[in-house]
């Protein structure tokens, strides 16, 4: 038995390395089957192991995912709510952008009443809605945003901007205008990570809301 799991453990590591390389090639759609050829294994190992395409996604960016988690609970300690949450969004949309086929793991899980408490979107979720909750609180950001409305800004500048030839810099202005808001005389300033300064003051927006 022992040499069994042993065996499993090895399948599943040999797996998932394979599988990081395809989906850094090819982005949501690596074929299962290529990595099963070229991990020496079944398809129906693979399978066994990641039994649908989006448990695949998960495993091979959990390391990443968990990064962000961290990066969200080290920004919970900053001084400035809107500052916090400006600047972990724009890391997460980044790394959508840079990272082919994340994405596409949260364009899978739209809302719902009971999500899956080991999801992609729950895991983020629990880890930097928090940040939302405080510019809230601050009233930086109007109170009928929520953390969904986030994640489908970003995800949806990801998928946009995916085949871009500079995706990193349409992403990045993109961001910009969804922060800024579209009226120049409302909002000049530069979003997080720019030239511009580094967040835009409270008395640049109406209300001071994002």
């Amino acid at each position: 038995m022992t040499g069994q799991r042993s065996d499993a453990r090895r399948n599943y590591q040999r797996i998932l390395a394979v599988a990081e390389a395809e989906v850094a090639a090819h982005g949501a759609e690596a074929s299962q089957e290529q990595i099963a050829r070229t991990a020496g294994v079944g398809s129906a190992t693979v399978r066994r192991h990641f039994p649908t395409r989006r448990a695949l996604l998960e495993a091979v960016f959990q390391e990443r995912i968990a990064g962000l988690c961290e990066r969200a609970h080290r920004l919970s300690e900053t001084e400035d709510g809107r500052t916090a949450l400006l600047e972990w969004l724009h890391a997460f949309v980044r790394y959508a952008v840079s990272a082919r086929g994340f994405a596409h793991i949260l364009s899978y899980e739209p809302p719902a009443e009971n999500p899956s408490p080991n999801s992609c979107s729950s895991t983020i979720e629990a880890a930097a809605a928090p940040l939302l909750q405080r510019a809230i609180r601050d009233k930086a950001v109007a109170p009928h945003v929520t953390f969904h409305d986030l994640l489908t800004l970003a995800v949806g500048i990801a998928l946009a901007t995916e085949h871009h030839a500079d995706p990193d810099t349409q992403a990045d202005r993109l961001f910009r205008l969804a922060v800024e808001g579209l009226s120049p005389q409302q909002g000049t300033a530069g979003a997080p990570g720019n030239s511009g300064p580094s967040t835009m003051t409270a008395e640049s927006q109406p209300n001071g809301r994002v």
